[in-house]
């Protein structure tokens, strides 16, 4: 069939066009259109290679979906070995290699060019007229596998390549070699989706990596997001490529459109050397992949081949380590740390073993279902990892070493500083210690809430001023602030007299307060500002309120299982309560009422009051601002919610209300304007009658 030259252009235009965007997205990580136009010219492509088989080509970007599986995958003979690079881990050990060097090309000094040391797959990339027809795996050096259909699904591999830096042609035969690794980003996405299908995890991006390419399938490993960069060129046979710098080499790679690494660079003697590793590993952990040492090769192309190889690698070029970030080490024990917020963390007690250039005794376990994933028993040989500051953990367990007798973690029930009850509340992934005020692991934590500007607001109780009072066994719970002499604070690191006198009557003053207030400032978890308020309430006394139990306080408006239980442990608690009483001893003081727990069993409503009445405020209200509608509400008893619910008894509008005034339409919500909401307060104040429900 004969296909019209348009139709031949269109394609060729597509092509381009679509490799062109992914050099931009995959190699420059800049795009240059939205996702929906590139979905929309490849389906074109494809729609137009359907049509027309004939207009299909082997650099055609449709070719990178996949193929059928191999049953295993054929060998390849490299033509020029890839060799290993020897490594160094010493700076004394980059010097010999430098002396070396100079003293084999009797020379003062020499240049170098450096890149980061890709922690991924080594493969070497062949292309025939600018097409890519084979790609192979290192192997061991001599023999690789033929991955060419995986790595065709590879969107940052070119399939054509277009000219270099002086040609608008490319070589009729050239050999790239260079890394086939997974970004962080993606890998974190990969593992997730894992989880999400409970299968099992990679254990770092090189193991993702690897595992993805070597897939017989390829339509497994075009789901995987893997990337390439350029490090070097195997052969090549003619046309403009470099023959004098390996620094022009990585330039012309990239005229080529292939990735390169940006931190690459051109120094000149040991002392820059040593001074790019040091900065390179300062970045480290900021760099979108992972990398495990820098690369140094003499840059003059011709002193490379004068220097020539011994055994399996180059001597004109070396790999500068940096300390492994894994190693392996056997699970002497597993401990259970309290942290400030009260958080049980199971922690491994590991024998020694040198990691990330430190020795690691202890790694964390994160929580218990992070331990029956990854299975981990006492006793087990394990891989650790430590990554720049980050706290070693423990990353998977070698199976295959595991003896008889191991031993199972079970997580404690009591917390192990303070011997509180320890809960692990529905939908949490930890277990929390429940003695929140009088628990040493939280002490700095729970007092440094109690004394926060919407707890008790005692002014000038910050972090440095805390830590030294506890730090100093001067104060042990919140109860204790109340009985602080100007003259112990006074002796403390930067606290003056005046200081003293000034934090003493704030504490003074924080006596006097609501018991909304209190009940936020006792740090109970799940009760925010919101629900202490909506606590306060609805019980209008703190005895009634710790008396209660799960089912009395799921009565209260908004209060589910979740924090009717965390209430209900906190005051489980003898210890917090005896915190409590220490408090209203030391002059702690609120206003209680009967609260519309008492008013509705009496009665049935809230007389007089808003007192369980649910308002939304929506729009701008023409002389009241939102937050003072909010506390002349709350004043009488009325709460005001954020979203409209069956629940919701009023919704207050103003002017461009929003998606709010339509929904309590549809729900056939009582809607009130300001004068409205006045006129209701009025009403429940002056003559005492019931406040009307929905319609």
């Amino acid at each position: 069939m004969n296909i019209p030259d348009r139709l031949r252009r269109q394609a060729r235009n597509l092509r381009n066009a679509i490799e062109l965007h992914n050099y931009n997205y995959f190699a420059l990580d800049a795009p240059t259109i939205p996702d929906a136009e590139y979905d929309k010219l490849f389906r074109e492509l494809q729609e137009l290679e359907q049509r027309y088989p004939q207009l299909i080509t082997p650099d055609s970007p449709t070719r990178r979906m996949g193929a059928a599986p191999l049953k295993e995958f054929p060998k390849i003979v490299h033509r020029t070995p890839m060799l290993s690079l020897g490594n160094a881990f010493e700076a004394a050990e980059v010097e010999a290699f430098d002396r070396r060097v100079r003293q084999t090309l009797r020379v003062e000094s020499v240049e170098y060019a450096v890149e980061p040391k890709f922690d991924g797959l080594a493969v070497s990339l062949w292309y025939e007229n600018g097409i890519f027809t084979t790609g192979a795996t290192r192997g061991d050096g001599y023999i690789g596998e033929d991955v060419t259909l995986n790595l065709r699904t590879v969107k940052s591999i070119p399939l054509h390549l277009h000219g270099g830096l002086s040609s608008d042609s490319p070589p009729a035969l050239l050999e790239v070699r260079g890394e086939v690794l997974m970004l962080k980003a993606d890998f974190e996405k990969l593992n997730r989706q894992q989880r999400e299908r409970n299968e099992r995890e990679f254990i770092n991006p090189r193991n993702a990596a690897a595992g993805s390419l070597r897939q017989l399938d390829p339509g497994i490993t075009v789901t995987r997001r893997l990337t390439f960069f350029a490090y070097g060129i195997g052969a090549g046979t003619d046309g403009d490529v470099p023959r004098d710098k390996q620094s022009r080499v990585m330039d012309y790679l990239e005229s080529l459109r292939f990735p390169v690494a940006r931190e690459r660079s051109v120094v000149n003697g040991v002392a820059a050397l040593l001074e790019y590793h040091q900065e390179i590993g300062g970045r480290r952990e900021c760099l979108p992949y992972d990398i495990d040492g820098t690369v140094y090769k003499v840059n003059d192309l011709a002193q490379q081949e004068q220097l020539g190889f011994v055994s399996r690698a180059p001597r004109f070029a070396v790999a500068h380590k940096f300390p492994a970030q894994e190693a392996v080490t056997e699970v002497l024990g597993i401990n259970v740390q309290v942290g400030r917020t009260g958080t049980l963390t199971p922690v491994a007690r590991l024998k020694p073993v040198f990691v990330g250039g430190v020795t690691v005794t202890n790694a964390t376990l994160h929580n218990e279902d992070e331990i029956r994933r990854k299975d981990v028993m006492i006793g087990d040989s394990v891989i650790v990892r430590r990554a720049g500051d980050v706290i070693p953990e423990v990353v998977a367990v070698q199976k295959e070493k595991r003896s008889a007798h191991v031993k199972s973690f079970i997580m404690p029930d009591h917390c192990p500083v303070c011997g509180a009850k320890a809960v692990r509340l529905p939908g949490e992934a930890v277990t929390r210690c429940t003695g929140g005020l009088f628990c040493p692991a939280q002490r700095k934590q729970a007092i440094l809430h109690f004394a926060s500007r919407r707890a008790m607001n005692i002014d000038g109780l910050g972090d440095k001023l805390v830590e030294q009072l506890v730090d100093n066994a001067i104060i042990r719970t919140p109860a204790d602030l109340y009985r602080l002499g100007i003259t112990a604070l006074a002796a403390l690191e930067r606290m003056a007299e005046k200081s003293a006198g000034n934090i003493i009557n704030a504490i003074e003053k924080s006596k006097h307060t609501t018991l909304a207030r209190f009940i936020y400032s006792l740090g109970i978890r799940n009760v925010g500002e919101t629900t202490a308020k909506d606590l306060a309430r609805y019980f209008g006394n703190l005895d009634r309120l710790m008396a209660a139990d799960r089912e009395v306080l799921q009565q209260v408006p908004d209060i589910g299982p979740v924090v009717a239980e965390s209430i209900a442990d906190f005051f489980a608690e003898r210890h917090n309560l005896e915190v409590i009483e220490q408090l209203r001893a030391g002059g702690v003081q609120w206003e209680e009422g009967s609260g519309t727990q008492q008013a509705e069993a009496g009665s049935g409503v809230s007389l007089g009051k808003l007192g369980g009445k649910t308002f939304v405020l929506t729009g701008t209200l023409p002389h009241l601002s939102r937050e003072d509608a909010k506390k002349k509400i709350e004043a009488l008893g009325g709460k005001v919610s954020g979203s409209v619910s069956k629940k919701t008894n009023y919704i207050v509008a103003g002017a461009d209300p929003g998606s709010k005034y339509d929904k309590a339409v549809e729900l056939r919500i009582i809607i009130l304007d300001e004068a409205g909401l006045l006129q209701l307060m009025e009403d429940s104040q002056t003559d005492g009658r019931s406040i009307s429900e929905n319609p």
